[in-house]
């Protein structure tokens, strides 16, 4: 287990700073996410114990790597992850998923035909298909235009369009429901950028890595 998962309480000084959960599937890269979390204000904790995660305040998802084996940390150890995320979703606790933590909140992945994503978002992810010159993985900084779903949420509400983010991926999400789409971003085709749906966020790009306009739009997770 990652050594900053065994810090059980909050330190004093983090008393009144939200707490955010960083769920640690076991891929990623969680400290970044946390120092990010950390300079937008929260008591950020990496941990995979779901005791912890039940009583933050918020949960983050991040993830870098393949769904299937961002699933398969999930769903360790009986599930408990799983599970715990899944509950603190239902009970309506803000949840923030950074690239596979959007991915797996779908029904299924093409990188990872044979297994089943968490099911909470209708829709499937898929590979870009793109003629060259363009390049798969897609990285590095693109533009993104307000979708449906862009004021479902006032994570962005300090985001204006146009703004500029960082990505890392060669799959995005289809969602069934194109009303869920909050952001969209353009690879050779139109792709869907970000969600939003009543107390979801989750957006393809890495905030940690977007400078200003990824601290903008953890700092408003943080102030929900």
């Amino acid at each position: 287990m990652d050594p900053l998962a065994s810090t059980k309480t909050r330190p004093t000084n983090a008393s009144v700073r939200p707490h955010v959960a960083v769920v640690d599937t076991g891929s990623g890269n969680l400290r970044s996410v946390q120092k990010a979390l950390e300079v937008a204000g929260a008591f950020a904790q990496v941990t995979a114990d779901p005791d912890l995660i039940a009583k933050a305040d918020k949960v983050l998802v991040p993830g870098q790597g393949a769904f299937g084996a961002c699933m398969l940390g999930l769903c360790r150890d009986g599930g408990a992850l799983e599970q715990v995320v899944r509950e603190a979703i239902m009970r309506g606790i803000p949840y923030f998923g950074v690239c596979l933590g959007l991915q797996v909140l779908f029904e299924s992945s093409d990188e990872s035909p044979n297994v089943a994503g968490l099911g909470l978002i209708p829709g499937k992810v898929v590979k870009f298909n793109l003629p060259a010159p363009l390049k798969v993985p897609h990285m590095g900084w693109n533009p993104c235009t307000p979708g449906p779903a862009y004021g479902v949420s006032s994570i962005l509400s300090t985001t204006p369009a146009q703004t500029s983010f960082y990505f890392v991926h060669s799959y995005f999400a289809a969602p069934t429901d194109p009303n869920v789409v909050a952001l969209h971003s353009d690879h050779g085709i139109p792709f869907c950028a970000a969600i939003a749906r009543d107390n979801i966020f989750a957006c393809q790009f890495h905030p940690e890595k977007s400078q200003k306009a990824g601290l903008d739009l953890l700092r408003q997770f943080v102030a929900l």
